[in-house]
C-alpha cells in the first residue's frame, strides 16, 4: 500500500515541479549530496591556522566551473575507534579510511536555473585494522552502526545519475545510481564525514531500512509553496555497490524496491536542511534473493538553526514495522553549536531505541546512546573531530551494561 502511495506521490512531485515559480533556488538533498559538498568545501571558512596555501587550487576549480560547467571535489577521511572493552572478536579498536572523488557537469541549461547535470562519486573504502568501524558496534554487542561508510569494501561506485532542475530551480529530479540518504529524512547534522558518527543520529534514526549506496532509482523534490516541500523516491532495495551496474537490470527484473515519501516545512528553500520539519513514510519489499522481510515505517524530524546559525536543537525519531531494521522504535534529541564564529562545531545528542526483535531475537533490552563530538577546523581544508559515545545496555551483550567508545575522525577536502 505505502509503495503504491509513494509511486503516486513521486508522480505528483514530478508534475508539481512546473508550477509556483517565485522562490530562491537551492539544491535539494543533504549536506552530503555531491553538489552541496562541492559548494561547502569551496567556501572560505574560519580556521585555527590561517593558511591560504590552497587558494590558487580552489580559484582554478572555480574558473573551470564557470568556463565549462564542470566542478569536482576530492577528499580523504580517516577514523579511529577505541572501546573500553574487548569485542566478541577480541579487538577493542577499529580504524579505516575513505578516499572519494566526486563531481558534477552541467551539460544542459548552463547559465539558467534549470540546469541538467551528470553527477558522480567514486570511492575507495579500506580498513587499517582487522576490524572495520562499520562492524565495530555489533562486535561490541551494540545494536547499531557507528560510521557505516568506514568499511573495507574497496573500490566502489556511490553515485552516477542525471540531475535535472525545473521551474527555476524549485524542483529537482534525480535518475540513476543514487544514495537514498541524500534525499530521505535529511537534516544538517546527519553526516558521517562532518557530524555525528552514530546512525541513531542520522538517516532514519536506525529505525529505517536503508539500501546500499549506488542503488538504481528515481527521486524528485519540489517546493509546493515558499515553505512547504514534497520529496519522493523509489529505488532498488538490494544492491551490491561493488557491482553497481547490476542494479539497473535488477530494478526492472526483480521488482524489490525501497520507496519513500516526505512532506516537510522550511523557512525557505535556501534553508531546507537548516530549518526543517518533516514526516517521512517508507516501504521496502520482501526479498527472495536476499532472504529479508518486507516492512514499512515512518520517521520525523524537527530542527531549527537559531541565533545566526549558532544553535541547532533537534528532535528526531522513527518507527518500523519489520523491514529488517536495527530498531523498531527510536527517539533522538540533541543540539549542534557553532563555536568561534562558525569555525568549530559541538554536537551533543541522546537516543532511546527498542531493538527489532523480529530480526535480532526476543527479550532484548532497550538501548540508550549518548554522543558528544567537537569538530575543530584546523585549516580551511582539514578538520579533526574527537568523539565520545556512552552506550547503555547494549542489547546483544549481556555481560556489559555500559560501554565507552572513543573516536577520532580527520577529513581533508581538496
Amino acid at each position: 500500500m505505502i509503495q503504491r502511495v509513494s509511486q503516486t506521490i513521486l508522480m505528483v512531485v514530478l508534475t508539481t515541479g512546473f508550477i509556483n515559480g517565485e522562490a530562491q533556488a537551492t539544491n535539494f538533498g543533504s549536506p552530503d549530496a555531491v553538489e552541496n559538498t562541492i559548494e561547502s568545501d569551496a567556501a572560505s571558512v574560519p580556521s585555527f591556522l590561517e593558511e591560504r596555501l590552497l587558494d590558487p587550487w580552489f580559484e582554478w576549480k572555480q574558473g573551470l566551473q564557470e568556463d565549462t560547467g564542470f566542478s569536482f571535489g576530492l577528499d580523504y577521511s580517516s577514523l579511529y575507534l577505541k572501546s573500553n572493552e574487548d569485542g566478541f572478536s577480541g579487538d577493542d579498536s577499529a580504524a579505516s579510511g575513505v578516499l572519494r572523488f566526486f563531481g558534477s557537469w552541467d551539460l544542459v541549461g548552463r547559465g539558467t536555473k534549470n540546469t541538467g547535470a551528470l553527477v558522480w562519486k567514486i570511492e575507495h573504502r579500506h580498513r587499517y585494522t582487522d576490524e572495520s568501524p562499520q562492524g565495530f558496534g555489533f562486535d561490541q554487542g551494540y545494536v547499531g552502526l557507528i560510521e557505516p561508510p568506514f568499511s573495507n569494501q574497496g573500490a566502489r561506485l556511490t553515485n552516477l545519475y542525471w540531475r535535472q532542475k525545473l521551474n527555476e530551480g524549485r524542483a529537482t529530479i534525480l535518475a540513476g545510481m543514487l544514495d537514498v540518504t541524500d534525499y530521505v529524512d535529511v537534516y544538517a547534522l546527519a553526516s558521517p564525514w562532518t557530524g555525528f558518527t552514530n546512525l541513531a543520529f542520522s538517516t532514519g534514526s536506525a529505525a529505517m531500512f536503508l539500501p546500499n549506496d549506488a542503488t538504481f532509482g528515481i527521486a524528485g523534490g519540489t517546493m509546493l509553496t515558499d515553505r512547504f516541500f514534497l520529496i519522493g523516491g523509489i529505488a532498488n532495495a538490494y544492491t551490491d555497490p561493488t557491482e553497481a551496474f547490476d542494479t539497473v537490470d535488477d530494478f526492472f527484473d526483480e521488482n524489490e524496491y525501497f520507496s519513500s515519501i516526505e512532506l516537510g516545512w522550511t523557512r525557505g528553500q535556501d534553508r531546507i536542511y537548516l530549518d526543517n520539519a518533516h514526516l517521512t513514510l517508507w516501504h521496502v519489499d520482501k526479498s527472495h534473493l536476499a532472504g529479508t522481510p518486507g516492512g514499512w515505517g515512518a520517521a520525523f524530524n524537527y530542527s531549527r538553526s537559531l541565533h545566526d546559525n549558532k544553535f541547532m536543537p533537534f528532535i528526531r525519531g522513527g518507527y518500523a514495522d519489520d523491514g529488517g531494521t536495527l530498531l523498531d522504535k527510536s527517539l533522538s534529541v540533541g543540539l549542534g553549536y557553532s563555536a568561534f564564529g562558525g569555525r568549530d562545531q559541538l554536537g551533543v545528542a541522546a537516543n532511546w531505541g527498542e531493538p527489532n526483535e523480529d530480526s535480532l531475537g526476543q527479550d532484548l533490552d532497550d538501548q540508550y546512546t549518548f554522543e558528544v563530538y567537537y569538530r575543530l577546523q584546523l585549516t580551511e581544508q582539514l578538520a579533526l573531530t574527537p568523539d565520545i559515545q556512552y552506550l547503555v545496555d547494549p542489547a546483544q551483550n549481556p555481560d556489559e551494561d555500559k560501554l565507552w567508545i572513543f573516536g577520532l575522525r580527520a577529513r581533508l577536502a581538496l
